[in-house]
């Protein structure tokens, strides 16, 4: 089950703030929480004490909160890969590993007596899943988040975040990744310029961010890392999230007409299956507009990512919506209504033959 989460950093929030974010996000939806233990602080017990607190209050409204961990506070808080009750004990879910063993002990933890899961880090770029498969885990029990970067220009690149989470997909491994809020102020340190996964999603609204992943394919869950998002972006997140179909956004022309307003925003496109190098074709709509006048306007030369109507000088045609890939020159029968918004224009590179989508202004 593919699952929309948050992040949460009790050590330095109130319990109040907390629930009110997880009341708005858990009515959107959201049902999963990272949290992170990585920053102890030097009074460990009440911090744990805050963190129950918070994870007491998410299990009561269906969260699953997977703690972030390393081998240095398994040693710190006296825990053993072996004995995994400390996060059976303060309501977790799981744990993540943000650093790793040497396989055997992650194999061995999912096989715990809670149902704990463990979580590995993706990020890493090395076979380390590898050598937890060959220590025969329950699968089950395993999960893979990637990282989240803090720094501006260190997040992942497209071609990385594809071939190691690649991995994990073709063992059939439950994956997450990161998206970043524009409206949160922290994280679990206090230098940030947002925490998204993959570099290129890091100043791009917090709905297209999640579209991206969706439409990688790449990973199951989305979270939101830092906190805390503002209620829009928690909206406009969970709307991209679950929407059935994609939707990419488009800037629509002055001079569209209302018939040809109704094509683009109202029909469900599908890309038509021969495909082209330099149109992409939703033909449903000239079947269903058949008896609709589309007279020609707005005829120039077309560029990529314009949004086009067949107009009626192209007999049966008039009326097929497509999409420009390629820039093309313009004979007067096609009609630029629009142009997919610079912020989503990239997205179109994920939209496949066959597929259906939608277009929203």
């Amino acid at each position: 089950m593919r699952r929309l989460g948050l992040s949460l950093y009790p050590e330095h929030s109130t319990l109040d703030e907390d629930k009110k974010y997880l009341d708005t996000a858990s009515k959107l939806g959201y049902s999963r929480i990272f949290v992170s233990l990585l920053e102890l602080g030097d009074d460990k017990e009440k911090t744990i004490a805050r963190f129950k607190e918070t994870i007491a209050y998410a299990n009561e409204l269906g969260f699953a909160t997977i703690v972030d961990m390393n081998p240095r506070l398994f040693t710190k808080l006296g825990i053993s890969y072996d004995n995994l009750s400390f996060f059976q004990d303060i309501g977790a879910a799981g744990l993540r590993l943000d650093e790793g063993f040497t396989g055997m002990e992650e194999a061995k933890m999912t096989h715990n007596p809670y149902g704990l899961k463990i979580e590995i880090n993706m990020s890493s770029g090395t076979h380390y899943l590898d050598n937890i498969m060959a220590y025969q885990p329950n699968t089950n029990n395993l999960l893979g988040c990637h990282n989240f970067y803090p720094q501006r220009y260190t997040g992942l690149g497209e071609e990385f975040f594809t071939k190691w989470s690649t991995l994990f997909k073709n063992n059939n491994i439950h994956s997450a990744a990161f998206v970043s809020s524009h409206k949160a102020t922290f994280g679990p340190w206090p230098v940030q310029d947002g925490l998204p996964t993959l570099e290129d999603d890091r100043d791009l609204p917090i709905a297209t961010q999640v579209k991206h992943l969706v439409l990688t394919g790449m990973v199951d869950d989305v979270i939101i890392g830092n906190t805390y998002a503002s209620d829009e972006e928690l909206e406009q997140a969970s709307k991209a999230f679950f929407s059935p179909l994609p939707v990419l956004k488009v800037d629509l022309s002055q001079n569209i007409t209302d018939i040809e307003k109704e094509v683009i925003l109202k029909s469900t496109h599908v890309y038509r299956g021969d495909a082209s190098d330099y149109l992409l074709r939703s033909t449903m709509t000239r079947v269903i507009y058949r008896d609709k006048d589309f007279p020609a306007h707005d005829t120039e030369n077309i560029k990529r990512g314009d949004i086009i109507i067949v107009n009626d000088q192209y007999g049966q045609y008039k009326g097929e919506t497509q999409i420009a890939l390629r820039d093309i020159k313009n004979d007067g029968r096609r009609n630029i209504v629009g142009h997919l918004n610079h912020e989503e224009a990239f997205l179109l590179s994920y939209i496949g033959t066959w597929s259906s989508f939608k277009l929203a202004e």
